[in-house]
């Protein structure tokens, strides 16, 4: 009975070591968000944090890299040599000084293209040599089309304007249009009446001249 004790006890004892052992190699990582959504033409920023069990080297050399697309995807920044890739040319900031172990990367004028995956990895000096680690499941980064407003151009405004104009007069005479039809109408009038009358004065004279 006694040994059948002792193996029980030893059995735990194996199972409480590989846990802490375990433990102890697991406690390295890199946590990002899982997914970020991000409008067209606008900026984001993707939160990253990244922790290890090493004690650093006296010069750690700690720096920071960042893929795209996929796991083994293009390097498209580095902290130390402050290489950035063509397609964010001006267009990536990394918000991280040395010895931190949290920092954020920022992409300015979003475009379509950049809709992909972002991995972060890990540089490092420790007591125990070099380390290096990535973010296996990355960042998956949604682009949404920036929302438009239509807009009237300026010949449209002018035209509705002006036809805002036009409906708005409609009706109303114009003094100086007025005035001259009803100089036209006396003068239309006075010939009327004139005429007929020196119609009359030049029958009568014809038919009152001496005959030859």
């Amino acid at each position: 009975m006694t040994w059948i004790l002792l193996l029980l006890l030893s059995g735990a004892c194996l199972q409480a070591g590989n846990s802490a052992g375990s433990k102890r190699v697991n406690s390295f990582g890199i946590n990002q968000p899982a997914r970020l959504s991000g409008v067209q033409g606008s900026s984001i920023e993707i939160p990253f944090s990244f922790s290890f069990p090493w004690g650093l080297a006296e010069d750690s050399q700690m720096r920071i890299l960042w893929r795209w697309k996929h796991f083994h995807g293009e390097f498209i920044y580095n902290s130390t040599s402050l290489f950035i890739h063509e397609h964010f040319k001006n267009r990536l900031i990394l918000n991280w000084t040395q010895t931190q172990t949290s920092g954020v990367l920022r992409i300015l004028n979003l475009k379509k293209k950049d809709q992909t995956m972002y991995f972060c990895r890990v540089h490092l000096n420790t007591k125990e040599g070099t380390k290096i680690w990535q973010s296996i499941d990355g960042t998956q980064l949604a682009i949404t089309p920036a929302i438009r407003t239509t807009m009237q151009s300026p010949s449209m405004v002018t035209s509705a304007v002006t036809t805002a104009g036009l409906d708005n007069t409609e009706g109303q005479r114009n003094p100086s249009l007025v005035n001259l039809r009803a100089t036209v109408g006396v003068v239309v009038a006075t010939a009327v009446l004139i005429t007929p009358v020196y119609v009359l004065m030049i029958f009568l004279w014809w038919k009152q001249r001496p005959a030859d």
